[in-house]
């Protein structure tokens, strides 16, 4: 069952759908994503891929071109709508509404050779980390890649820490276009944490390090 604050999230998404992409406008971010582009590319290559939560399809679009299939899904039909809009080659891509929390039994069928996974690990507590790993693992299989990227915290940049709870998971507090006030979590893990945390599920890890955004990649145990 999707909880309230999972609910708030997809929520928060939806109602930010025409103007999600204009994170990617900051100009200070802009080396950086460059070369997260190229590599998010290059590690693609030649994979049947599950994309969760792909949002409005910016990443999917980056990595269409190399990966030799990929399955974009999403819990929003507002962000799919402008995901299809980009009109990706149709014999390569295809989009379907799914909820990461809940991810269909049939996709242990597909024959998935990686995962991507774009901004998603920062706003999955610390303490479902592991099951999110564990039924990934039951979908895809042993060996299986999956590549993470995601945001590091810059002062200045981000947007402020509202609060930390009792498990060390961070929050920041976004506006919704109905005058909502929300929480989110936005967990910013260092790369010691992140080999902490997935090191029990995954082997192969190499991380890449930038200024305002990481990378992972490594393939399930």
């Amino acid at each position: 069952m999707t909880t309230p604050e999972q609910a708030d999230l997809a929520h928060y998404y939806a109602q930010r759908a025409q103007s999600y992409e204009s994170v990617y406008d900051k100009p200070e971010r802009q080396a950086d994503l460059a070369q997260l582009r190229q590599q998010v590319a290059e590690t693609m290559r030649g994979h049947d891929v599950l994309e969760l939560a792909c949002g409005t399809g910016y990443w999917t679009a980056q990595f269409a071109a190399s990966a030799n299939s990929v399955l974009a899904t999403d819990i929003s039909p507002e962000l799919l709508d402008i995901a299809k809009a980009k009109h990706l080659p149709a014999d390569k891509v295809q989009f379907a509404l799914a909820d990461v929390f809940h991810l269909p039994s049939d996709f242990s069928q597909r024959g998935f050779s990686a995962c991507f996974a774009g901004f998603w690990w920062s706003h999955l507590k610390r303490q479902d980390q592991a099951g999110f790993l564990a039924d990934l693992r039951a979908k895809l299989g042993a060996g299986s890649l999956l590549v993470m990227i995601d945001n590091c915290y810059v002062e200045g940049s981000s947007s402020p820490i509202a609060r930390t709870d009792l498990e060390g998971n961070t929050y920041q507090l976004r506006s919704l276009q109905d005058g909502r006030r929300i929480e989110v979590v936005k967990n910013f893990p260092s790369d010691s944490t992140l080999r902490k945390k997935l090191g029990p599920a995954v082997r192969d890890i190499r991380i890449l390090r930038m200024e305002y955004f990481w990378m992972l990649s490594c393939r399930l145990k």
